[in-house]
């Protein structure tokens, strides 16, 4: 495509009810800022959500652009829509974060990685503990259809004809759900497809070695979801429960440092405290 920058971070953020996940895209830009200096960051927004757009976000994010939602898939399922980033990045290479994910270190090192791919999603998850997540708890559908534990939570593509292919079977998918839901996929416990599911089944079809470089096992992230840390913390934030500290970017869970970025999943983590620290570094007023 004609008109696509260089390399650059991307989020959605579509509000809710309950979450401003615009704040939350906020503080990543300024967490991918600070960590990767000259890093340019694009979030994409829904209408509802490009209303609420500050003049002090606009410092922060590179590019705001509007999610032109398709009539023909439910709109009130946010995700749904989440395929057309290939089409609505302004990045040449791009790597798509979830919200609510925060460095630790810079991640500079893994573009040279990356280019052994046209495309490339995480595969497993770690716990706070440096280990790989091995519980399945909410992976189950995954277990029962032999899809590959891939997420979402980070992924990278460039402008290719292979990721072209790769979202518009996405697109399919999601335009299809009730069929397959009901006569292709066995235990589907999803009404629409989370982008998790969405991603590893789109895989499957196009070819997992071609979507994943799992000997690089780098490509991953913390999961902070409590049954992925085996806790039993009830409906109390993770942090709540546990110790967890920041320092600078640096991130410490029961006094233990996160090198990998870290999924922290609780959304009420991004606190004053935080945005303040990171509009104080990149002196933002």
């Amino acid at each position: 495509m004609k008109g696509k920058e260089g390399r650059g971070f991307v989020t959605f953020a579509q509000n809710s009810a309950d979450v401003d996940y615009l704040r939350l895209a906020y503080a990543q830009a300024m967490n991918v800022k600070c960590l990767h200096p000259g890093a340019k960051y694009a979030v994409i927004v829904d209408e509802a959500t490009a209303a609420t757009v500050t003049e002090r976000n606009r410092k922060v994010f590179d590019h705001v652009i509007l999610l032109q939602k398709n009539p023909d898939i439910d709109p009130s399922w946010k995700m749904a829509h989440e395929y057309q980033v290939f089409n609505l990045t302004p990045f040449s290479e791009t790597i798509k974060l979830e919200s609510d994910l925060l460095f630790t270190r810079s991640i500079d090192h893994w573009w040279a990685a990356f280019a052994l791919r046209d495309l490339v999603l995480s595969t497993g998850c770690k716990t706070y503990r440096h280990e790989k997540a091995l519980s399945r708890a909410y992976r189950k559908f995954f277990d029962d259809n032999h899809l590959p534990d891939v997420y979402n939570g980070i992924m990278y593509f460039r402008i290719k004809r292979f990721s072209a292919q790769f979202f518009m079977t996405a697109e399919r998918i999601v335009r299809n759900w009730e069929y397959l839901k009901n006569h292709t996929l066995k235990n589907c416990r999803e009404d629409e497809p989370s982008t998790d599911v969405l991603y590893a089944i789109t895989a499957a079809v196009m070819g997992i070695e071609l979507c994943t470089i799992p000997t690089m096992d780098f490509i991953n992230f913390v999961h902070m979801k409590s049954r992925i840390q085996n806790w039993n913390n009830g409906e109390r934030p993770w942090f709540d429960a546990v110790m967890s500290e920041r320092d600078g970017d640096m991130m410490r869970v029961n006094n233990l440092n996160q090198y990998d970025p870290v999924h922290y999943y609780s959304k009420s983590y991004i606190t004053e405290e935080i945005l303040n620290d990171f509009e104080r570094r990149l002196r933002i007023d």
